[in-house]
């Protein structure tokens, strides 16, 4: 006992009975110290006799004085606690908001819909892939056209190579150089593809690929072609008719009725001997309104455009044909027009015959062309005449191609260029 004086004397709290009938047990009693905490254990001999009890206490007030104590200390560490939390959370949140570029959660969410929006309503088909050249994306234009080929497997994480062995991406991967414009071959589609490398922090991690079905580029090349032939035959024919517009209206100030009745049968009659030369020896009436425009442009640039008198081509019912004819004719006639501008002489002649074969021929006198560089002329973007230049022909060669036709190009350096272009009667679906 801590107090000597108490040794010997009867034990105080009556809750000892427990511990001298063998079990060991904790309570809260008062004692000759007052209210304390304490706990009884048994006491043994060796053969098994409970000899007595030990009991060890402390007291309620020294517990609360601890307990006082140490609440100091938890205050302190919880507050230090919470203070670096807060300090590692706005550290933490600063530095994921850095790497979010700024951007709050719901714009994030909202900046995602709008990428996936935009990749799958687009009309080229995307694919990307990680550095290991594994696909992580692809719209549903690429969708569309591999299962156009026969590929509708789910590509998404295998490898580029298992389907497209011939796609080059592993290439970027590697050099991390653009490709732009390739013609590539899946499983009998040919697309025109663009590959370009995806850096992040200047390190390729992967790279993205967008193509589209070359087929349809080139109808689209075509419409884009017609309509040029087509606006460009529009224009000339409008100023050659204000031109002689406002030689009607000075006659008419002028009071030369005479010289206006001259002029103006004059016109009418050149008019009607054109148009009706042109429509007797064409039937197609579109192809006919497309020479007559193209006469008229010629006009414009003081060119002497001819359709040769014993031209004829007959009504063609299919229209897709009319087209291609339109085409092709319509770049000869424009590059044979260019050719002979600077000139002396400016001459540009049409002949076409129909017989077992349709014939067009486009003559110009014209500087000619090096026989090196006939081949090279129906190269894609090949031109000797600046950027941006080179797609006529290539579309002429291609809409050829199409109808099973030959095109043949004879020229002399100095004296001019010949161009003749064959197409077969009654073959496929055409309708010559």
């Amino acid at each position: 006992h801590p107090n000597p004086q108490k040794i010997g004397q009867h034990f105080i709290g009556g809750d000892e009975g427990p511990a001298l009938k063998g079990k060991e047990h904790v309570s809260l009693a008062e004692g000759t110290l007052g209210i304390s905490m304490r706990v009884f254990v048994p006491i043994f001999s060796e053969t098994g006799e409970q000899l007595g009890a030990v009991a060890v206490g402390i007291s309620a007030d020294n517990v609360k004085e601890r307990v006082k104590e140490s609440r100091h200390i938890i205050y302190i560490g919880v507050g230090v606690g919470v203070l670096v939390g807060i300090i590692g959370a706005i550290l933490l949140a600063r530095h994921i908001k850095k790497s979010l570029f700024g951007l709050e959660p719901h714009r994030i969410a909202k900046i995602l819909e709008e990428r996936n929006t935009m990749l799958q309503s687009v009309k080229e088909g995307i694919i990307a892939v990680d550095k290991e050249a594994r696909v992580t994306l692809i719209n549903n234009e690429a969708k569309r056209l591999f299962k156009k080929s026969g590929l509708e497997e789910d590509f998404i994480g295998k490898d580029v190579e298992l389907y497209m062995p011939n796609s080059r991406i592993k290439e970027v991967l590697q050099t991390g150089e653009v490709q732009l414009n390739e013609e590539q071959n899946i499983y009998g589609i040919t697309i025109v593809t663009n590959r370009v490398p995806l850096y992040v922090k200047g390190e390729i991690v992967g790279a993205i690929a967008t193509f589209r079905d070359k087929t349809e580029i080139r109808k689209l090349a075509e419409e884009l072609t017609g309509i040029r032939l087509y606006a460009e035959a529009l224009r000339a024919q409008s100023h050659e008719f204000m031109n002689k517009m406002h030689v009607v209206l000075g006659l008419t100030h002028m009071k030369q009725y005479e010289e206006l009745q001259k002029y103006i049968s004059g016109m009418v009659s050149e008019h009607q001997y054109e148009i009706g030369g042109v429509m007797k020896r064409i039937k197609s009436p579109v192809f006919a309104g497309f020479l007559l425009g193209k006469l008229s442009y010629a006009r414009e640039k003081n060119i002497k455009l001819i359709i040769s008198e014993d031209s004829y081509m007959p009504e063609i019912d299919d229209e897709s044909i009319t087209h291609e004819l339109i085409t092709i004719v319509g770049n000869l006639i424009d590059n044979a027009l260019e050719a002979v501008t600077n000139c002396e002489k400016k001459r540009v002649e049409v002949k076409i015959q129909h017989g077992d074969i349709l014939t067009i021929t486009v003559q110009d006198t014209g500087k000619g062309i090096q026989e090196k560089e006939i081949e090279e002329l129906f190269t894609k973007g090949y031109s000797t005449k600046g950027d941006n230049r080179g797609y006529g022909l290539y579309l002429v060669k291609e809409s050829i191609q199409r109808i099973n036709g030959e095109i043949h190009m004879h020229s002399l350096v100095g004296k001019g260029t010949t161009i003749t272009i064959e197409i077969p009667k009654g073959r496929d679906e055409r309708q010559i």
